[in-house]
């Protein structure tokens, strides 16, 4: 088939190798335009962009897939199907009725399990113990299309949502290439989606990723981990924000008999660790970063800020 591959950030990248390396013919690659990105906020193309340039693959950069001269080109470029993986844009309907077989959307959850933005992130925080990816016919509703087919993958203890997710974009890369041999062959029909079992992944925001120690600490566990490596969990120390890396929970007593912290985000320094108190377990914490400054071990940071008895996590909460 005649493909216009639609993805935008890295994670897209081995579906789009995969889509190269197959029957198919990749015409085209749609991503979004260059955005401005790291301290010095320059404009830079998206990993999509650099990967199908790098293969000489023609890349359009609409600003919206609506306007009227995207949507003529992709007329002219008369593709079968046009696979999606995190285009981050909304498709319009004028672009879905083009290639004959529609767009079909590689989604990294079990449809009809976190329809949205953030699956693997919401996963990884609500405790899934087993998660994957779906195909399926990308329609107006979020989410909602028809499936084509899905992969499982266990969630493991220690996964943040980017080790989770890396595994899920090579195995769905496979599930895609199968999916679009499936539905050329004519093997494949998609499914409506179950009408229970429903659940949403919206995009986390910053907000999201503050830690509340008043929670359990493996609520706060999974929160960081569902937090890294993007948006990063937060708190505040010293009225100054600090983004936490994954932590641990520990089970009390501590190591050498000390005494845990009772009050919600109370910190304990030894030589060697940084224990910070929850409603339930303590926590030991992994790698933090103050603002404008290196992300660095948690027995570091302390010895550098000379953290005096008391002192808390949270502070203003």
């Amino acid at each position: 088939m005649r493909l216009v591959f639609a993805g935008t950030p890295a994670v897209a990248i081995p579906s789009l190798e995969a889509l190269i390396a197959s029957r198919h013919e990749v015409v085209a690659v749609v991503t979004r335009p260059d955005a401005p990105a790291g301290r010095g906020r320059s404009m830079l193309p998206s990993p999509v962009r650099v990967r199908a340039e790098q293969h000489g693959i023609p890349v359009l950069t609409p600003r919206s897939p609506r306007e009227p001269e995207f949507l003529q080109t992709l007329r002219d470029l008369a593709p079968d199907c046009c696979p999606v993986v995190a285009y981050g844009a909304l498709v319009p309907q004028a672009a879905l009725d083009i290639p004959r077989y529609g767009w079909v959307n590689l989604h990294f959850s079990l449809l009809p399990a976190w329809r949205g933005a953030a699956p693997v992130q919401h996963a990884v925080m609500a405790g899934d113990d087993v998660t994957g990816a779906s195909t399926f016919l990308l329609e107006a509703g979020l989410d909602t299309g028809p499936v084509y087919g899905v992969m499982t993958e266990a969630v493991r203890a220690s996964d943040t949502s980017g080790d989770l997710l890396e595994r899920l974009a090579v195995g769905g890369a496979g599930l895609l290439v199968a999916t679009l041999d499936g539905i050329e062959d004519g093997t494949l029909e998609a499914k409506p989606q179950p009408t229970e079992g429903i659940s949403l992944a919206p995009k986390i925001q910053v907000e999201d990723a503050r830690i509340v120690w008043t929670r359990p600490a493996v609520a706060i566990e999974r929160l960081i981990r569902g937090c890294t490596p993007a948006p990063r969990a937060w708190s505040t120390f010293r009225g100054e924000r600090v983004t936490l890396g994954p932590v641990s929970v520990v089970e009390e007593p501590l190591p050498g008999g000390l005494t845990a912290p009772t009050t919600p985000g109370e910190l304990l320094v030894t030589k060697s660790a940084v224990y910070a108190a929850t409603v339930t377990s303590p926590v030991k914490l992994g790698l933090v970063r103050a603002h404008g400054k290196k992300e660095m071990a948690a027995a570091d940071w302390a010895r550098g800020v000379r953290i005096e008895p008391g002192e808390r996590l949270g502070e203003n909460d």
